[in-house]
C-alpha cells in the first residue's frame, strides 16, 4: 500500500517557513515587503475561487496581494497596458495572469503572458523563463509553479532523483514539458510521453517516478504503474458520482484506488498537487522580491564591465582622449549598477535620467562612503579638483573593485564657450563622453532658463496689470466666471491663507479683501530677480526693459544673469524631492511690497507651472567615466553667490546604490574655504548626510604662488618659477595648505591631501608637501598622476581614503543656525577664513535687520567672496593675517534656503574674452565628430 504525499500537509509546512522567512527578512529590512499582483480578466466563478484562495494564502505568510480585476469587455491592449504598469511597479515582485482569459475580445493569452517581466513572472510562463529551464540556466530563472510543487514533493519521499528513469505524461508548457526539464536537471532519466506514445502502459511501466498531467480521467490504471514507483498526479477531472450532494467528484488522471495499491508513493486528488501550486507561487514571490532587494540593494558587488585605457605620453588633448574611449551603452550601465529598466529614461545610447523612485525602493538600504574633493584656494587655472574626483572613482572602481559613484556638476554652456572651456575633468580622468557633457546634455539648464524668465516675465506683468486696472477689474480676470461659476485655483487658495482670508466662495470677499488679494504692490526698486541666459553676453549686464509701445511707458532697468545663477539652479542642488522642490520655488522671494512684505513666486501664482517645467530636471543624469565607473551629472550652482555642489538627490540615489561598502565621491567649488564649508554647512544640513572624508587638492604651482610666487594668468605662459624647483617659495605657500586642512579637520572629518602632481614637478617639491601635510594634521597625503594615467595614477589616493572613510566620522556643523546672521557670518570669517573680525556696513545690516523682522534668521549663510584668497581680497595670498572682512551687502535666497552675505562685487553674467574657446570649435559635417572643445 502506496504512502500518502499530501501536498495539503506538505504545502503547510512550506506556507510556516514561508511565514518565519519573511518575518526575519523583515528584521533585517524592515521595509521588506513581498508584493504579488494577481490580474484578472471577466468573472468566472472558478476563476474567482482560486484567486479568493490564492489572497488568502499570501495574506497568511505576509505577503501583499493585490487582486488586479479587469471586465469581461477588456481588451488585449488594455490588459497589456495593466501588465506594463505593474511591471514598472517596484513594489510588485510577482504578477500572474489568470488564465484562461474571460474577455468577449480576442487576447492572445501566450502575448499576455510573455508582456510579464520574466522576473516577476512568478508563474514560471513567460518564453525567457522556458528557455533558462530547458537550458538548465537556473540563475534567475523562476520555475513554473505546479513542477516546482511536484519536485517539492518527490524530494519530500525521500528518494534520491539521480539515475532514476522518470516517465511525464503529457508535454504542456504549464506542467508536462517544464517538469521534464526539472527531472532531467536533477539527474533523472526522463521520457516525455504524449497522444502518439505508442506503446504508452510499457513506457509507463519503466518509471521509478511517474508525473502525469493529460486532463483525463483516472487514465493510468494499476496494471501500469512498477512496485514501488512514486506517483505524482496532476490531474483534476469532475465524474458522475450518485453518491455526492452534487452528482460528482473530482479524480485525477490515475486510477487511485488501482495505484495506491502498487506504488510506494502516490498524491490524492484533491488535496496533492493542487495545494503545492498555490505553496510554490507565494515561494517563488518571496524568492524574487528577495533577489530584487539584494540585487538591486546595494548588497553585493556590481558586475561592472570596465573600460581599458590605453595611456599615450605625450598625453593628447583632453578631446582627443575622450573621443578615443568608446562609452558603453548607458542602458548596459544602468543594469550594472543594478537600476531597474523603468527607473530609467534613456537619452540616446550615452546618457540617461534616473528616476527619484530608486529612493523609495531602496530606502531601507544603508548608505555607502560619503567623500567630498575641495582644494587650496586655486590659482586662476584650477588645480584640478574635477579630474581627481574622476581619477578618484576611477580608482576605487578599477583597482580596488568598488561599487563607486561620482557625483558633478553640470557645466554651463558660458564658460565652454567663453574662456575655461568644459568641466569634464582632464587627460585620462573624464566624464565621457565629454562632448554631451560639455553642451545641452539633457536639457536642464534649459528649463531652469525657461522657468526662471517665465518667473520674471510673471512679475513685469502682474505690476503692469496692477498698474492699468482698478481691483474689481483685476479680480475679475484672475477669477474668471466660467459658465456661471467662479472658483479660486489652489495657488489662489494658497494666498487667500497667506493673508488672513479664510473664505473660499469668490463671491463673498468684500472690497477690502479684494483688494489684499490682488494687490501684490510690488516695489519695483526691491526686485532682486533678474533674467537669465546660458550664455556669456556682458552687454546684457544692465538692460532697460518696457520700451515697446505697448507697454504704455513702464519701463525698468535690470540685468541678465547667467543661466546657473539662478535661484532656481541652487533649488535644484538642494531639494530633496519634487513636493519639497514646489514648496522651494514657492518660497522664492523676488522682492518687496512697498509696505516691505517679501513677494514670492506663491504670490505671484507661478510656482506650480515652474515646478512643471523643473518636473524631468529634478532627475540626475547618468554618464560615466573613461573607464566605464558610473557618474551623476547634476545642477551645476554659482559657488560664490549659491553653495557650488552638485545635487543632493543625485548623492542620496548614488549612496543607495553603491551599497553599505561602496564609496560616493562629490566635488565642491572653489577653494576648501568657499565649496567645502558650504558643502557641509548648507548642503550637508539640508540633506542629512555624513561625510566620512575630504580629498583635498593642492598642486606645487598653486602653494608656489601663495609663497609669493609670480601672478598666474589664464591663456599665458607659467612664469619661470613655477616650471623649476623652488623649495623655499613652496615651504612659504604651505601655510596655505596647513590652514585648508585645519578648516576641514574643524568639521571633524579626516582629510586625504591628493597632491596632484605635474610634469615640472620635481620629486623634492612633491615629497615637501606630502612630509607637510601629514605634519599639519593630513589623515595622510599621496602623490597622484591621474591626468596622465586614469585610475592608476590614483590608485594609492583610493587606498588612502578607503582607510580614512574606514574611521568613524566624528562630523560637526560650524555653527547654530539659530544664532544670529552677525554671529554666524562672524564665525565663518574667523574660523575658516582667520580673519580678526568682520564690519558690517550700514546698507547690509539694514538688509540683515529686514531678514530677521522677516523671519528669515534661521537660515544658513552662504559667503559670496572672492575664491582667490582666504581673504575677501584676491591679491591676499598664502594665509592672510590682520584682515577685518567688509559685509558690503546681505541678500536672500529663501527658496533655496540661505542668505548670502557679499564681500566685494560679484560678476553674475561673464563676458566673452578676446578670443574665446569658440574659435577652435567646429564639427566634421562628414563623420558629425565635434573638434575643438576643451
Amino acid at each position: 500500500m502506496a504512502n500518502i504525499l499530501s501536498g495539503k500537509d506538505v504545502s503547510e509546512e512550506i506556507r510556516t517557513k514561508l511565514k518565519s522567512d519573511i518575518e526575519s527578512y523583515k528584521e533585517k529590512c524592515p521595509s521588506f515587503l513581498p508584493g504579488l499582483a494577481i490580474v484578472q480578466v471577466g468573472d468566472r466563478e472558478d476563476s474567482n475561487v482560486y484567486i479568493k484562495q490564492k489572497l488568502k494564502n499570501a495574506d497568511t505568510v505576509g505577503i501583499k496581494a493585490t487582486h488586479v480585476k479587469l471586465p469581461q469587455t477588456t481588451t488585449q491592449t488594455e490588459v497589456l497596458q495593466t501588465v506594463e504598469k505593474l511591471n514598472n511597479d517596484p513594489s510588485v515582485h510577482g504578477i500572474i495572469v489568470q488564465l484562461p482569459l474571460d474577455s468577449s475580445n480576442e487576447i492572445d493569452s501566450h502575448l499576455v503572458t510573455n508582456a510579464i517581466k520574466p522576473g516577476k513572472d512568478v508563474d514560471g510562463l513567460h518564453e525567457s523563463n522556458a528557455g533558462k529551464l530547458s537550458r538548465g540556466d537556473f540563475d534567475g530563472c523562476l520555475f513554473p509553479c505546479t513542477p516546482r510543487g511536484c519536485l517539492e514533493l518527490i524530494k519530500k519521499s525521500g528518494v534520491s532523483l539521480a539515475g532514476k528513469n522518470a516517465v511525464v505524461l503529457g508535454r504542456s508548457k504549464i506542467v508536462g514539458s517544464p517538469m521534464a526539464d526539472l527531472l532531467k536537471w536533477n539527474h533523472a532519466t526522463v521520457t516525455v510521453c504524449h497522444s502518439k506514445t505508442q506503446n504508452l502502459p510499457d513506457i509507463v511501466k519503466t518509471a521509478d517516478i511517474l508525473v502525469v498531467a493529460i486532463g483525463k480521467a483516472e487514465f493510468v490504471k494499476g496494471n501500469w504503474v512498477k512496485p514501488g514507483a512514486i506517483v505524482i498526479d496532476c490531474g483534476i477531472n469532475s465524474i458522475p458520482d450518485a453518491t455526492k450532494k452534487s452528482g460528482k467528484r473530482l479524480v485525477g488522471d490515475v486510477a487511485y484506488e488501482e495505484v495506491k495499491g502498487v506504488a510506494s508513493w502516490i498524491t490524492p486528488v484533491p488535496g496533492g498537487v493542487g495545494p503545492m501550486t498555490v505553496a510554490m507561487l507565494l515561494q517563488n514571490t518571496f524568492e524574487q522580491a528577495k533577489r530584487m532587494v539584494e540585487k538591486c540593494g546595494g548588497k553585493g558587488e556590481w558586475n561592472l564591465q570596465l573600460l581599458p585605457l590605453n595611456c599615450k605620453t605625450p598625453v593628447p588633448s583632453d578631446l582627443e582622449v575622450a573621443q578615443s574611449q568608446t562609452p558603453k551603452n548607458v542602458e548596459l550601465l544602468a543594469r550594472e549598477v543594478d537600476l531597474l529598466p523603468e527607473e530609467v529614461d534613456l537619452y540616446g545610447k550615452k546618457k540617461a535620467k534616473v528616476s527619484l523612485d530608486v529612493l523609495k525602493r531602496l530606502q531601507g538600504q544603508k548608505d555607502g562612503r560619503y567623500i567630498v574633493v575641495t582644494g587650496i584656494t586655486p590659482t586662476p587655472l584650477g588645480e584640478g579638483k574635477s579630474t581627481t574626483t574622476i581619477g578618484l572613482v576611477q580608482a576605487l572602481g578599477a583597482a580596488l573593485k568598488k561599487n563607486v559613484f561620482a557625483c558633478v556638476r553640470q557645466p554651463s554652456q558660458g564658460p565652454t564657450f567663453g574662456i575655461k572651456g568644459g568641466a569634464a575633468g582632464g587627460g585620462y580622468s573624464q566624464v565621457i563622453p565629454m562632448e554631451e557633457f560639455n553642451l545641452h546634455l539633457t536639457g536642464d539648464i534649459h528649463a531652469i532658463t525657461a522657468a526662471n524668465n517665465l518667473l520674471a516675465a510673471q512679475i513685469e506683468a502682474r505690476m503692469f496689470h496692477e498698474s492699468t486696472q482698478k481691483d474689481e477689474d483685476l479680480y475679475r480676470r484672475l477669477v474668471p466666471d466660467n459658465k456661471g461659476k467662479r472658483a479660486f485655483s489652489k495657488i489662489q487658495i494658497k494666498r487667500l491663507q497667506k493673508i488672513g482670508i479664510t473664505k473660499t466662495d469668490p463671491n463673498e470677499l468684500t472690497p477690502e479683501e479684494i483688494n489684499r488679494f490682488v494687490r501684490l504692490d510690488i516695489d519695483p526698486a526691491t526686485i532682486t530677480w533678474q533674467r537669465v541666459l546660458d550664455t556669456n553676453d556682458r552687454f546684457l549686464r544692465k538692460i532697460t526693459v518696457g520700451q515697446g509701445p505697448l507697454e504704455k511707458g513702464h519701463t525698468r532697468e535690470c540685468q541678465f544673469d547667467i543661466a546657473v545663477a539662478s535661484e532656481i539652479m541652487a533649488i535644484l542642488a538642494l531639494t530633496t524631492g519634487l513636493q519639497d522642490m514646489r514648496e522651494r520655488l514657492g518660497q522664492m522671494v523676488v522682492g518687496t511690497s512697498k509696505a516691505g512684505v517679501p513677494v514670492t513666486a506663491d504670490d505671484l501664482g507661478v510656482s506650480g507651472a515652474l515646478t512643471v517645467l523643473m518636473k524631468d530636471a529634478i532627475r540626475p543624469n547618468l554618464m560615466q567615466t573613461l573607464e566605464g565607473t558610473p557618474v551623476f551629472v547634476h545642477a551645476g550652482p554659482f559657488a560664490n553667490i549659491a553653495h557650488g555642489n552638485s545635487s543632493i538627490i543625485a548623492d542620496k540615489i548614488a549612496l543607495k546604490l553603491v551599497g553599505e561598502n561602496g564609496f560616493v565621491v562629490t566635488e565642491a567649488g572653489f577653494g576648501a574655504d568657499i565649496g567645502m564649508e558650504k558643502f557641509f554647512n548648507i548642503k550637508c544640513r539640508a540633506s542629512g548626510l555624513i561625510p566620512n572624508a575630504v580629498v583635498l587638492v593642492a598642486t606645487v604651482r598653486a602653494l608656489k604662488m601663495h609663497g609669493g610666487g609670480p601672478t598666474v594668468t589664464a591663456g599665458v605662459p607659467l612664469p619661470k618659477a613655477y616650471v623649476e624647483e623652488n623649495l623655499e617659495l613652496l615651504e612659504k605657500g604651505c601655510a596655505n595648505l596647513r590652514k585648508q586642512i585645519e578648516n576641514a579637520n574643524k568639521f571633524g572629518v579626516p582629510v586625504v591631501v591628493a597632491i596632484n602632481s605635474f610634469v615640472t614637478d620635481t620629486p623634492a617639491e612633491v615629497e615637501l608637501v606630502k612630509s607637510f601635510a601629514k605634519q599639519n594634521g593630513a589623515y595622510d597625503a599621496v602623490i597622484c598622476s591621474h591626468w596622465a594615467k586614469g585610475g592608476q595614477g590614483a590608485a594609492d589616493l583610493a587606498s588612502a581614503v578607503e582607510a580614512a572613510t574606514s574611521q568613524p566620522s566624528n562630523f560637526k556643523f560650524l555653527y547654530d543656525v539659530k544664532s544670529s546672521i552677525e554671529e554666524k557670518i562672524e564665525t565663518i570669517c574667523k574660523e575658516i577664513y582667520g580673519a580678526d573680525g568682520i564690519e558690517i556696513l550700514p546698507l547690509a545690516q539694514e538688509q540683515i535687520n529686514r531678514y530677521k523682522n522677516q523671519g528669515f534668521n534661521d537660515l544658513p549663510i552662504c559667503m559670496a567672496k572672492t575664491h582667490l584668497s582666504l581673504s575677501h581680497d584676491p591679491t591676499k595670498k598664502g594665509e592672510p593675517k590682520g584682515f577685518v572682512v567688509p559685509i558690503r551687502e546681505v541678500r536672500a535666497s529663501i527658496g533655496a534656503g540661505f542668505i548670502y552675505p557679499l564681500l566685494g562685487t560679484m560678476t553674475t553674467m561673464p563676458g566673452l574674452p578676446t578670443r574665446p574657446c569658440f574659435y577652435d570649435i567646429d564639427i566634421d559635417p562628414e563623420t558629425e565628430e565635434i573638434v575643438g572643445l576643451s
